[in-house]
């Protein structure tokens, strides 16, 4: 570590971050902490953090039924797993040697200590996947310095052509980007841009192509 490099810390945003957002933390987590070899010893078993999720998933799916009841589990099971990111993320904080690449390894995001603006990285899209019917949800690897993060989209014809790019929504949180009113049994080219830095905005991704359903 640099002599006067500032501290990395682990973002903790996620906990005021809505349901979905918390979640799909959760997730990444899962994928990225345990077996990773920058992060040898975690503190407890992939089990244990899959387990206060996967109440969390039902928890949420037992409140779409309605009910004062079902929703305090539900935030009961929210803060449950909560207590599981934070003990993660104090963790992953005190072991990753003051090292980004490290940190973000984990699955967890990093609270920009940067004071300048710096030009940014074009994002990578990691996973496009169908939410409820009509919607897209993008996942993108977080580029240092974004502020905010840009989805374009446009139809793919049967034949292949492409249609005019439209601008689908603009998004702060890189893990959950929801695009809306689609059409089922569409399929749409995605590609997204990061917004900040010095020139404000990236180059657009390599475009991924996906059916709505």
């Amino acid at each position: 570590m640099k002599p006067n490099a500032a501290q990395l810390r682990v973002s903790l945003g996620f906990a005021e971050a809505s349901d979905h957002i918390v979640e799909g933390v959760a997730g990444d987590v899962l994928d990225n902490l345990w077996g990773n070899p920058n992060f040898s010893s975690v503190p407890f078993p992939s089990t244990t953090l899959a387990a206060a999720r996967n109440e969390f998933l039902q928890a949420m799916a037992d409140m779409a039924q309605g009910g004062t009841a079902a929703t305090a589990e539900k935030n009961n099971k929210r803060e449950a797993l909560l207590v599981v990111l934070r003990q993660l993320a104090s963790y992953v904080q005190d072991n990753c040697a003051n090292d980004l690449a490290k940190l973000l390894s984990s699955g967890f995001e990093a609270v920009s200590t940067s004071r300048t603006r710096e030009p940014l990285v074009t994002p990578l899209i990691k996973e496009i996947v169908n939410g409820n019917s009509g919607q897209l949800i993008v996942k993108v690897t977080p580029v240092k310095n974004a502020k905010s993060y840009e989805v374009r989209i446009a139809i793919v014809a049967p034949g292949g052509a492409t249609g005019p790019f439209q601008i689908a929504g603009v998004f702060t949180d890189s893990r959950q980007m929801i695009v809306e009113d689609l059409t089922p049994g569409t399929t749409y080219m995605v590609q997204v841009s990061a917004i900040g830095g010095s020139t404000g905005q990236s180059g657009w991704s390599d475009p991924v192509i996906h059916m709505c359903m």
